[in-house]
């Protein structure tokens, strides 16, 4: 069966959660040609803002295809989220054309993700030259911590 036979059977006997799944694709797909960002990015729903207090945050629906088999969001998903949110706050930061990677994450889990949505907001902590240190909390639709991350970035040299 050819791809597009595959789409089409699943659009006409596929469960609501595949045909969600589907739906995701597309929105990702698009993100990706609109912004540029990462299919993961457009997966997940990502599109930032910055708060009163100067820090960013992602409000991320959960969907199928954040869960994993105990119907929680998968971990690596999680800080999948802390790092985008994060490495979005890093990138917006430097001046025009610079980039920056993460070169250390580290997570805290501190309880299940659940509910409706998830809240993450990043901060930077220090910006160096080179270096950019910064903390995310993730918050469920209850406002409880989810998980906590810390997080350094590698400011790459700018393109000759």
């Amino acid at each position: 069966m050819k791809w597009k036979e595959q789409l089409e059977e699943i659009c006409e006997n596929g469960s609501e959660e595949e045909k969600e799944l589907l739906q995701l694709t597309v929105q990702a797909i698009k993100q990706k040609r609109s912004m540029n960002s990462a299919y993961l990015s457009g997966f997940m729903g990502l599109s930032g803002t910055y708060t009163k207090d100067g820090s960013y945050e992602f409000r991320i629906p959960i969907t199928p295809f954040m869960l994993n088999r105990a119907g929680i969001v998968h971990g690596g998903i999680t800080a999948s989220i802390a790092d985008s949110t994060i490495g979005s706050l890093i990138n917006q930061s430097l001046p025009d054309g610079g980039r920056a990677v993460t070169t250390d994450l580290q997570m805290k889990y501190l309880r299940p993700g659940v509910g409706k949505e998830l809240v993450s907001r990043a901060k930077i902590l220090s910006k160096g030259q080179t270096l950019i240190h910064a903390e995310c909390v993730i918050l469920d639709d209850r406002g409880k911590k989810v998980a906590f991350a810390t997080a350094t970035f590698y400011v790459l040299p700018a393109k000759r």
